[in-house]
């Protein structure tokens, strides 16, 4: 596979799964949805804008629902491949003990996946976590000196991982966010005003304006400023974009903002609009303007 610095319109957004025994069926078929839905070109069928591996421990996987889902790779596989992918997608669902003390899979893949960032910033790459699937972050301490959210039912056991995170490796403290639908951390790339920014906020935007304003890394191709990798190596995690949403459907909302990103705001309409979902926003925190 060719490096990649950034997603751009003529090469798939390669996207991992990472889905553990008893996963929630709704954590991973919602942004799977979203994301194998999205097109470049609203007309071409062709342009799909990304590519989807689903990778668990065994070649069928049992979501706490009872549906079996099949895997494409093995987790020895997906580790073997993990540079490949631009988006990590952690699911919540039988966030349990059994896991949290093993650090059984998929917890060395976060790891390994925030590590590759780190060891090599040139690329963009994001970490998106879904409803509980952000407690596997936090044990980890991934969260250090980031804003992010969970299930409301589970905020208490999240907030008490991410102090215990903290004083274990004498970190910063994350910020917990009660009331959003999805947290965006390590925002990189020419942000412009807030005014004309709709992903630049510290607070729900729903019901603010479209914006043409740019989008991420898609608009580096045609823009007269290049992104600084010596700024994006000094950010947290290597500047991994890190996205936690909150309960089950909000993972809708926040695939729909990663689509936003990485493609474009009409394909995330779009998507919403063939969904008939309504796309509620969620917070974005730090944009730096490289």
């Amino acid at each position: 596979m060719a490096h990649k610095s950034s997603a751009v319109a003529d090469e798939p957004i390669d996207v991992l799964f990472a889905l553990h025994p008893k996963f929630n069926l709704l954590d991973f078929a919602g942004p799977l949805e979203v994301l194998t839905t999205a097109l470049h070109e609203a007309n071409d069928p062709s342009s799909r804008a990304f590519e989807v591996t689903v990778a668990a421990g065994e070649s069928t996987v049992l979501s706490d629902q009872g549906v079996a889902i099949q895997s494409q790779i093995t987790w020895k596989e997906a580790h073997e491949r993990l540079s490949e992918f631009d988006v990590l997608v952690v699911v919540g669902g039988n966030v349990n003990d059994v896991i949290l003390k093993a650090k059984a899979e998929p917890m060395p893949l976060i790891t390994a996946y925030s590590e590759i960032q780190k060891a090599d910033p040139t690329r963009e790459r994001t970490l998106l976590s879904i409803c509980t699937g952000s407690i596997f972050l936090a044990e980890l301490g991934i969260l250090s000196g980031l804003s992010a959210t969970t299930h409301p039912d589970y905020m208490t056991q999240f907030e008490n991982l991410c102090s215990h995170s903290a004083v274990r490796d004498l970190t910063e403290r994350t910020d917990v966010i009660e009331d959003a639908r999805y947290v965006v951390n390590n925002l990189r790339f020419d942000i412009g005003d807030e005014d004309e920014n709709p992903y630049v906020r510290r607070k729900s935007d729903a019901g603010r304006r479209p914006s043409n304003a740019r989008k991420g890394s898609m608009s580096f191709k045609g823009a007269t400023r290049r992104e600084s990798i010596a700024r994006r190596a000094a950010m947290r995690l290597g500047g991994l974009r890190v996205i936690t949403s909150g309960g089950v459907t909000a993972g809708l909302d926040a695939a729909l903002y990663l689509v936003s990103v990485m493609v474009s705001e009409e394909s995330a309409n779009e998507v919403a609009r063939f969904m008939q979902w309504t796309w509620t926003k969620g917070v974005v925190v730090d944009g730096l303007d490289v």
